[in-house]
């Protein structure tokens, strides 16, 4: 009868310590796996934080759609297009123009220029910008002479986000005349109107 008790005593022990291993195993994969759920976590955010960045740099590329004429801007005397007419865009300044059908809106006679800034909002530097035209530039309006490349100015344009009251540098000009239109751009979406703005030879007669 003692050995039967003893023989008991050393399955049961047996059995207890087999049940605790298999616990403590269970226990491990589950922290396992929720620490390999935690450390996915980050990356998800990061995607999507860079997702929502993104869109929101492209959000500030969106042109304003206000028909405000600069003060001291002159429409044209003998534009090549009229207001009115029909014109296809033939350079992309921002994606879904180039290609596009648009309507002239407007012509004025300035000196239009290229230029890099750097946005008040904190967006990064933009570069080569067309066009803003000399009477959207702070302190020229009754300037009679062109801004030399690499001269520094502000900017009072209004064209898109962070623009307005921005530093920025020539980097080239053009004397001409200058468009603004409404379009349907090529990726679809709704029409754009007032966008400021076009020279005569992005722009061809349907």
């Amino acid at each position: 009868m003692k050995n039967n008790k003893v023989i008991q005593g050393v399955l049961t022990l047996t059995i207890l310590t087999v049940l605790t291993a298999c616990s403590s195993q269970d226990n491990e994969n589950e922290e396992a796996v929720d620490g390999g759920t935690q450390s996915s976590m980050p990356t998800m955010e990061s995607s999507n934080s860079q997702t929502e960045s993104k869109t929101e740099s492209m959000e500030g590329m969106q042109h304003d759609d206000l028909s405000e004429i600069p003060v001291g801007l002159q429409e044209a005397e003998n534009s090549e297009y009229e207001i009115g007419d029909q014109v296809t865009l033939l350079t992309d300044h921002m994606p879904g123009m180039k290609g596009a059908t648009a309507t002239i809106v407007g012509a004025f006679d300035t000196t239009a220029y290229e230029l890099t800034f750097q946005p008040t909002n904190g967006d990064e530097l933009v570069e080569n910008h067309k066009w803003v035209v000399q009477e959207e530039l702070a302190g020229t309006k009754d300037q009679e002479k062109p801004l030399e490349p690499g001269t520094e100015i502000i900017v009072e344009a209004k064209h898109m986000a962070g623009m307005e009251g921005a530093s920025a540098t020539i980097d080239s000009f053009e004397d001409t005349t200058v468009y603004m239109i409404d379009y349907e751009p090529t990726s679809g979406g709704e029409t754009v109107t007032n966008h400021k703005w076009f020279t005569e030879d992005e722009l061809s007669k349907e």
